[in-house]
């Protein structure tokens, strides 16, 4: 029987997705896109699932998309295989963009070219720093496409951006952390560890704030300030509209009960009672 091309295992309300091409590098191909897509459906709305973490099995995270499976076989099919390649591949992106639970990029080895537009869309990223990065598309002569050339900017300082995408040269996790690629590196033995310790930190906040407060990080960035503002005042309402029993949860424990600091953590999840 052929081996999956994503696995999954969710212990302690954590859900670890891995790609499962470890001798390809985990490069992504169509049938790996549209297992990515199934298990996004199958994870999204568990109830024992209150964070997304992806990987790599293996050496590598993502070495981006297959070049014979993605590019030559689909190119083979004309316009049509490939307009229905990128469907697949850049719609779990989008899907993983805008994910119910809050998610974390655990890169674990190598990740290029294609594999930015997943760890673009997480919305944290920890690497070892044994990782390596790059961009190798101007080293076969074409640009970093499907959004690739878009991740770097909004990541990247400009001249990081054009240093990567000119040389096609390699950065390891502590450069990429230093250029904010990443949210941090730690070393390959440790990762895993930091990476849970993260995720039980985000499983004690409340759900319906992380969800509002994720998409407006994303949206915002791109407004201006009013729209900005005004979106924002929206998006609580909305937020306190449906889960209003969270706000008045942890307003009653700092100010009645005293029982917490909004500064120094969370309020007591366990305590909250959801509205009728």
């Amino acid at each position: 029987m052929e081996q999956p091309t994503v696995t999954y295992r969710v212990e302690d309300r954590i859900a670890w997705v891995k790609f499962n091409r470890p001798d390809k590098r985990n490069a992504m191909s169509p049938t790996l896109n549209r297992r990515m897509m199934e298990v996004l459906d199958e994870l999204e709305f568990r109830d024992d699932v209150g964070v997304f973490v992806l990987s790599g099995e293996g050496t590598a995270w993502s070495a981006g998309m297959d070049l014979k499976e993605y590019f030559r076989e689909t190119e083979a099919q004309g316009l049509r295989g490939t307009r229905k390649a990128q469907r697949e591949s850049y719609g779990w992106f989008r899907r993983l963009r805008w994910y119910q639970k809050p998610t974390i990029a655990m890169v674990n080895g190598w990740c290029f070219g294609g594999g930015f537009g997943p760890l673009f869309a997480c919305d944290l990223a920890i690497a070892a720093d044994e990782a390596k990065f790059g961009l190798s598309e101007i080293n076969w002569g074409i640009l970093p496409g499907g959004g690739v050339t878009k991740v770097v900017v909004d990541l990247l300082s400009m001249r990081d951006a054009m240093y990567m995408t000119l040389t096609g040269g390699l950065i390891e996790g502590p450069q990429a952390a230093a250029w904010k690629l990443v949210n941090e590196s730690v070393p390959l033995d440790q990762l895993e560890d930091r990476v849970r310790s993260l995720a039980q930190e985000l499983l004690k906040k409340n759900p319906v704030a992380l969800k509002a407060a994720k998409d407006a990080v994303r949206r915002v960035k791109d407004m201006t300030y009013d729209d900005a503002e005004d979106y924002l005042v929206r998006a609580q309402e909305a937020a306190n509209f449906f889960d209003n029993s969270g706000r008045k949860e942890g307003i009653r424990q700092f100010i009645d009960e005293k029982t917490y600091k909004p500064g120094l953590g969370s309020y007591d999840l366990s305590k909250q009672q959801r509205d009728a």
